[in-house]
This record gives C-alpha cells, sequence and structure tokens, in this order.
C-alpha cells in the first residue's frame, strides 16, 4: 500500500496549514457522500482526500473556495438600490427623506444633561 505523505501534497499546496484544512474539508464531503475521483483502495476519508490533492484531481483552489463558502453564515447580495429621483416622478414615489439636524453644541449640552447610574452597594 503506498503512503501519501505532506511530501506529496506540498508542492500543489504551499502552506501546510491551508493543505489540512483543505483535506480535512475534502474528507468531510466525501464521507457525507461526495463523488471520489480516485480509487479508494481501502483507505479511509483522510487518505483519499490526501490522494486526490497530491493526484490533482481537484483543484486546490476550488476546494479553498468551497471551504470559504461553507464557511460563510451571511452572504451579501449586491442588489441595485432604488433611484429616490427617478421613483419620484411616477404616482408610487416615496417621499423625500428628512432628518432633524443638531449642532454640535446642542449635542453637548443634551450629553451634559444626562445622568450617571447611581452606584449600587450590591456589588
Amino acid at each position: 500500500m503506498a503512503r501519501v505523505t505532506v511530501e506529496d501534497c506540498i508542492d500543489k499546496v504551499e502552506n501546510r496549514f491551508d493543505l489540512v484544512l483543505l483535506a480535512a474539508h475534502r474528507a468531510r464531503q466525501v464521507s457525507q457522500g461526495a463523488q471520489i475521483t480516485i480509487d479508494r483502495d481501502n483507505d479511509k476519508n483522510p487518505v483519499v482526500a490526501l490522494r486526490e490533492i497530491a493526484d490533482q484531481t481537484l483543484s486546490p483552489g476550488d476546494l479553498k473556495e468551497d471551504l470559504i463558502h461553507s464557511l460563510q453564515k451571511h452572504v451579501e447580495v449586491d442588489e441595485p438600490e432604488e433611484n429616490f429621483a427617478d421613483a419620484a416622478e411616477g404616482e408610487d414615489a416615496p417621499e423625500a427623506l428628512t432628518f432633524d439636524s443638531m449642532s454640535e453644541e446642542e449635542l453637548l449640552a443634551g450629553i451634559e444633561g444626562l445622568v450617571p447610574p447611581e452606584k449600587s452597594d450590591d456589588l
């Protein structure tokens, strides 16, 4: 049985830490039922993942993208914002947004008027 070592994979993925992350991610994919790209030869999933990386049957870049995508909890979607100037011409145009303005002096006077919380003897 041929052994897969880090030296077999290190020329495909330069960083050993990245290699471990990618191989672990691929091993999880295989255990969840992903199709393997090499013969299993009675090897366990981590060895299969390392052999796939060493034989270049999988692109390390694609594995890295898939790993990043699997770790993301919130994906922002760029949607075009509605232009209020264009919408103002139509019947259903929203009213113009206005905000109250406050001068710096008024803001400082408001902050100075705040009362600090009372200290408790329970602590």
